[in-house]
């Protein structure tokens, strides 16, 4: 199974979309799924449901920076090469999706204003593009990993 369907999968679930993302990598990041989801969980609803980055989007890159980022907060290099990075996997997501953040990719004037999560009925599904998104930033970040050696 590719990331893309583990992380539409993860969705379908009932987990968030960072969680879904987060979780597709979670086995290459060396963490259980039950760990890899707890770290995500803050980060839904485009953080916290405020409807502001694309929780699939920020799983893309909580996963991205853990399997190629940095760890030294001296490393000047490796930071560069880690945002450079970031802007290019946001820019691949942006650039499919027409946004990354939240309230536009789900169509609102403004967020819901409320912490209550949306109940997942059919209807939710039928109309949220959210397990598309999942599946497109786990396909773009599995794209990237592949063409891209890491630097150990």
């Amino acid at each position: 199974m590719s990331k893309a369907e583990e992380a539409r999968a993860l969705f379908l679930q009932g987990y968030n979309c960072c969680q879904s993302v987060v979780g597709a990598f979670a086995p290459e990041m060396g963490l259980e799924l039950e760990t890899a989801v707890r770290l995500a969980s803050g980060m839904g609803g485009g953080i916290g449901r405020l409807r502001s980055v694309c929780g699939a989007c920020s799983g893309m890159c909580i996963a991205a920076g853990m399997l190629r980022g940095y760890s030294s907060p001296r490393a000047t290099t490796e930071k560069t090469r880690t945002y450079a990075m970031i802007q290019q996997l946001v820019g691949q997501f942006q650039q499919k999706s027409g946004s990354m953040i939240c309230k536009e990719l789900l169509g609102l004037d403004e967020p819901e204003g409320v912490a209550q999560a949306s109940e997942r009925t059919a209807e939710y599904y039928q109309k949220r593009p959210c397990p598309d998104l999942v599946a497109q930033a786990a396909g773009i970040l599995e794209e990237f990993l592949a063409s891209e050696k890491p630097d150990v």
